[in-house]
């Protein structure tokens, strides 16, 4: 672990409690605006194979979306957007410190009735709210807990949602091309109260692509693959005094399998640094960044399942922990030596329940 004095280490709180004090000015954010991610799909990886390879490999698939008018199908997506911060070992806690953990996780339950498809297989859905579940957290001090399932939150203005509709366009890829027709839902849960102002959030056009585009699956023209074949896409994370990282996102795929009637093609991802992350890096420790001051593990991993049989996700999940430490090389004689703990959790979950 890298080691600084206590000073350099009691600075580095005051920094990070500066940052958890701002967020608690806006005590609730959509996963979008705290996310502050960009991502961008790129070409297939696929080295030249032999006869005898291709062979081994198995056939072919499309690993696309297929849509069918007035077809319907039920999805649970989670988002959820974490950071803490903890005081480990020796007493000597600085004066003031407050550690914990701020974030928020949305839970949402919803129908997808598709209303028609064009000659491109683009499909127009209609999305209807069934269910919903938002927790917002300041320094483990909860400032929202909805639960449209409890009677006691029949009352809370984000209840005004469930029952709610508007308008997609989704690509056989995956990407939310367009979102319409929010008016109703939005003059639904017009209010001043911090409810409402989740709930016009989570209504807007970014919280909701976010929301229904499906991230694993390949871009437009690179997605007929075999067994063993990887794509990638790219990906940018804000983590506020941290710094941004860049991914690049590799997704493998694994098996085509038979479950029943249906037929599944299971791909895992794993994320590396990208090559642009190292030359922010190299800019970062030239210019004195604050993140440099810490040593960091991250893991990024997802999974999807998609049914080839109805063209349909049965899972998709990503998720990206990253954590910061650091350590006071010069603790009282009576203590252990005392770290600073940083974490930031990600989470994009899709998941069909009918």
């Amino acid at each position: 672990m890298k080691q600084i004095g206590i000073y350099s280490l009691v600075v580095c709180v005051v920094f990070l409690a500066a940052g958890c004090t701002e967020l608690s000015e806006d005590t609730v954010k959509t996963e979008v605006e705290q996310q502050e991610t960009a991502e961008t799909r790129v070409e297939t990886q696929e080295a030249a194979k032999t006869e005898v390879e291709a062979e081994e490999q198995g056939p072919s698939i499309r690993l696309v979306l297929k849509f069918s008018p007035a077809d319907s199908t039920t999805y649970r997506v989670a988002l959820e957007t974490d950071k803490s911060v903890q005081w480990e070992g020796g007493a000597s806690k600085p004066k003031g410190f407050q550690g914990g953990h701020t974030g928020n996780k949305m839970e949402m339950t919803f129908a997808r009735r598709i209303q028609s498809v064009d000659d491109q297989g683009n499909a127009t859905a209609r999305i209807t709210i069934k269910a919903l579940k938002y927790l917002a957290t300041i320094k483990n001090n909860v400032t929202l807990d909805f639960d449209s399932s409890r009677e006691e939150d029949r009352s809370n203005p984000l209840n005004k949602l469930i029952g709610q509709s508007y308008t997609i366009e989704i690509t056989p890829s995956g990407e939310v091309s367009k979102v319409a027709d929010t008016s109703d839902a939005l003059a639904a849960v017009k209010g001043d109260s911090a409810a409402n102002n989740v709930a016009v959030r989570l209504l807007s056009a970014d919280a909701i692509k976010e929301q229904h585009t499906i991230r694993a699956l390949p871009a437009v023209g690179k997605n007929q693959l075999r067994k063993g074949d990887n794509w990638s896409s790219m990906k940018k994370v804000s983590f506020d005094l941290m710094g941004t990282k860049s991914y690049e996102k590799v997704y493998t795929l694994k098996e085509i399998t038979n479950v029943g009637n249906r037929r599944i093609a299971v791909a895992e991802m794993e994320a590396v640094a990208s090559a642009e992350n190292a030359k922010q890096l190299h800019k970062e420790q030239a210019t004195g960044s604050f993140s440099k001051m810490f040593d960091n593990t991250e893991t990024y991993t997802g999974e999807l399942r998609l049914n080839l049989t109805e063209g349909k996700v049965e899972k998709c999940r990503e998720r990206l922990l990253v954590e910061w430490f650091i350590v006071n090389p010069n603790p009282k004689a009576d203590e252990p030596p005392a770290a600073l703990r940083m974490a930031a959790t990600r989470l994009h979950s899709i998941e069909r329940i009918d």
